[in-house]
């Protein structure tokens, strides 16, 4: 195994879970026994984080390993003191956070990032004008080529063509090249989780799978072909298969991955299966990003009852491929 890696942690939204959720994750033994860990975090958001999850978490400015390394990333604004609701300034604290993890990513001081959940209302009040924060990522790294967000529930990966956009724009995004591209995006993300030779679905667009064209011409024209040049390219990729049913055949373990057409055709079977589970990856960047799949969880803020599932899993698989590509950089 190559050495443990260097993983950021930031706190996310400072009004929603996220802190609370980060404290109990360093208050575990087990955090700093697999990765050695940057917390992004000014020192009154620390303290307020574990305050609010009623836990005591010792922090260093040392870099010895197993150490838990607090980083002040001097932001100018002071702490937003609201919690519960979305606001410009809770958005632009933890876009600031991000952005310093990015550039200890970038000047090779960390090998990995996990982030607690964001608020999207929040990041484009402060100014974010990209769909997501997976574009944001992209951008701010200055990375040209495709990405995808991927959701992990256990063993089960999924990735999707669209994302964050109107189901009205969704049909005329759907094209070979992206299918093709988005397929080879989650079979490299499956084999750096672990898995020799990923099996990968293709969920259809429309009803029935289109129906041989009666409810649409999407899967002849575009899906099909482009899981035929993923299939060419050295995937094991099957379909497309009608969505009502490609879960129920991922979910028998007959595929590691779905890649769906739109955001929603994955979420809904994934949450449906695990919600306190899962996990986001920001698929396709050069550094492995990772957070829990859920959000920032409002109604519940300042009560310590968010579960950390989630938010565990999304540090576990963050370790895993920092992890991969160190060990795929020393090769």
């Amino acid at each position: 195994m190559p050495d443990k890696p260097r993983i950021a942690l930031t706190l996310g939204d400072p009004a929603g879970v996220g802190p609370e959720l980060a404290a109990k994750l360093l208050a575990e033994p087990a955090t700093a026994e697999l990765a050695d860990l940057r917390v992004i975090a000014s020192v009154d958001e620390f303290a307020r984080a574990t305050e609010q999850a009623q836990v005591e978490v010792p922090v260093t400015a040392a870099t010895e390993s197993g150490s838990v390394i607090l980083i002040d990333p001097q932001r100018t604004a002071p702490l937003p003191t609201g919690t519960a609701a979305t606001s410009a300034e809770a958005g632009r604290w933890a876009l600031d956070g991000l952005r310093f993890a990015l550039d200890l990513a970038t000047s090779g001081e960390v090998d990995g990032i996990c982030f607690t959940p964001l608020n999207k209302t929040s990041l484009h009040l402060a100014g974010m004008t990209e769909e997501d924060e997976l574009r944001w990522f992209a951008n701010t790294l200055g990375h040209q080529g495709r990405t995808s967000e991927f959701n992990v529930l256990d063993a089960l990966w999924t990735g999707r063509v669209t994302s964050h956009i109107s189901l009205a724009e969704v049909p005329e995004l759907i094209t070979a090249d992206a299918v093709a591209e988005t397929v080879a995006l989650l079979d490299r993300a499956l084999r750096d989780s672990g898995v020799d030779q990923p099996r990968i679905a293709v969920a259809a667009l429309n009803p029935h799978a289109g129906e041989n064209g009666h409810f649409g011409r999407q899967e002849i024209d575009e899906i099909a072909p482009g899981v035929l040049r993923a299939r060419a390219a050295g995937a094991t990729v099957d379909g497309p298969f009608p969505s009502d049913t490609v879960f129920l055949k991922a979910k028998a373990g007959l595929y590691d991955g779905v890649v769906t057409m739109y955001h929603d055709q994955g979420q809904i079977a994934m949450k449906l299966i695990g919600f306190d589970r899962g996990v986001t990856v920001q698929g396709g960047l050069p550094v492995p990003i990772t957070t829990p799949a859920h959000g920032t969880a409002f109604d519940i803020v300042g009560t310590n009852s968010a579960d950390l599932g989630a938010t565990r899993n999304a540090f576990g698989l963050a370790v895993k491929l920092a992890r991969q590509q160190i060990a795929r950089s020393a090769a």
